[in-house]
C-alpha cells in the first residue's frame, strides 16, 4: 500500500475508481476504514482518495511530531504523491480540521468542501464550547458511543460494534490528541471561492444543527443538509441519506 511522505509522517493512503478526485477525511473516531460504506459507491465515478490521519491507523508519525496544524500539509503531501492537481475533499468531524485547512490555504487545490457535522476549526466561542463538551462525552462514554446517536446501538448493534473496533485500531494516538488545533479566523471564511457543502443531523448532540447553521451562514454561498435519524455520524449510521447529499454536490461541483 502506498504512503506520502510528510514533515515528521508517512501517511498512509489508497485509491479506488477513475474520474474527478474526492478525498475522505476521517474524524477522531476512526481511519480510512470508517468510509466502507462511501468508497463502493463514488468510486463509479470517481477517483477515490481515503488515507489514515497522521498518528492514525496505518500512518506513521514521528515521536512529537503530531499536531493537527500539519493535517492539511499531509492531505496536500497525498495529493502530490499521486499526481492530483485538484480534489473535491469531504470531511467528517476531526476530518473538517484538514478539509478547510486545505482550502483555505491551498485553495487552488480544492474544487469543493464537503464539511460533515464539524465545525472545522473555526475559531469562535461557541465552537470551543463545543470542543469542551465533546471532550466530556468522549471521556465519560468513550468515542464509538458518542458519535452516534443514542438509539443507534439497539437499532444496529452489529455496525455499533463495527464502529467501535474500527476506532479501536487507532492503537498509536499520542497523549496530546488536542495538539496543535490552530483555529481558523472566521474572517477568513468570507473569502472562500468555492462550493461548500454543510452537513448537519437531527441528533448530533456533540456539534448540533444550530451551531453548524451559524458555521454555514459566514461561508458565502454556503448549502446545508440536515439529515432526520443519525446521531454525530451520519455517514455510518445513515450512509443511504448522507450518500446522497454528497453525491448530489459532487455532481454539480466536483469537476471543477
Amino acid at each position: 500500500m502506498p504512503f506520502a511522505s510528510a514533515v515528521g509522517a508517512e501517511i498512509w493512503y489508497e485509491c479506488h475508481g477513475e474520474g474527478p478526485a474526492v478525498v475522505f477525511a476521517h474524524g477522531r473516531g476512526g481511519n480510512a476504514a470508517s468510509w466502507w460504506q462511501q468508497v463502493p459507491r463514488f468510486a463509479r465515478d470517481y477517483r477515490v482518495i481515503v488515507f489514515d490521519h497522521r498518528g492514525f491507523g496505518r500512518s506513521h508519525c514521528e515521536a512529537g511530531a503530531f499536531a493537527r496544524s500539519r493535517f492539511p500539509g499531509d492531505l496536500v503531501a497525498v495529493l502530490d504523491a499521486e499526481g492530483i492537481a485538484r480534489a473535491a475533499v469531504v470531511c467528517q468531524s476531526m476530518g473538517g480540521w484538514t478539509g478547510l485547512g486545505v482550502a483555505v490555504q491551498h485553495p487552488d487545490r480544492v474544487s469543493c468542501l464537503v464539511l460533515s457535522n464539524t465545525p472545522a476549526g473555526i475559531d469562535l466561542p461557541e465552537v470551543e464550547t463545543a470542543l469542551a463538551h465533546t471532550r466530556e462525552r468522549f471521556e465519560a462514554q468513550g468515542v464509538g458511543r458518542a458519535a452516534v446517536a443514542e438509539g443507534f446501538p439497539v437499532r444496529a448493534p452489529e455496525k455499533a460494534y463495527l464502529y467501535a473496533h474500527i476506532g479501536g485500531l487507532n492503537v498509536n494516538l499520542p497523549a496530546n490528541l488536542l495538539a496543535g488545533a490552530e483555529g481558523i479566523a472566521p474572517e477568513r471564511l468570507a473569502a472562500l471561492d468555492l462550493p461548500v457543502l454543510f452537513i448537519t443531523s437531527d441528533h448530533d448532540d456533540l456539534f448540533p444543527p444550530e451551531l453548524i447553521r451559524g458555521l454555514a451562514a459566514r461561508v458565502p454561498g454556503a448549502e446545508i443538509v440536515q439529515l432526520p435519524e443519525a446521531g454525530h455520524s451520519p455517514y455510518f449510521e445513515t450512509p443511504e441519506a448522507f450518500n446522497d447529499a454528497v453525491a448530489g454536490f459532487l455532481a454539480r461541483h466536483a469537476g471543477r
